[in-house]
């Protein structure tokens, strides 16, 4: 089995896992372990875009179809200078 040392742990980080392993009657090498294994075995979060998300989520209520507004012709820009 592998090992590994963590360096630099904040004093508050290392005290909150001296906690939680306590309250799970665990040492704080072991409810790291735990940790670490429950972190990594989630699947990843499927990568989309905003608008997939939104129509992904609201699919299921039917939709919204809306009517573009007409658009006007691009104006000229105005004239700098002389």
């Amino acid at each position: 089995m592998a090992s590994i040392t963590i360096r630099n742990l904040d004093d508050a980080l290392k005290s909150r896992l001296r906690v939680r392993a306590a309250h799970r009657r665990r040492s704080m090498e072991d409810e790291v372990r735990h940790i670490l294994k429950a972190a990594l075995s989630e699947e990843p979060a499927e990568a989309t875009d905003l608008g997939e998300a939104i129509q992904r989520r609201f699919r299921a209520l039917g939709g919204v179809n809306l009517k573009l507004a007409e658009r006007a012709p691009i104006r000229k820009p105005p004239k700098i200078g002389p």
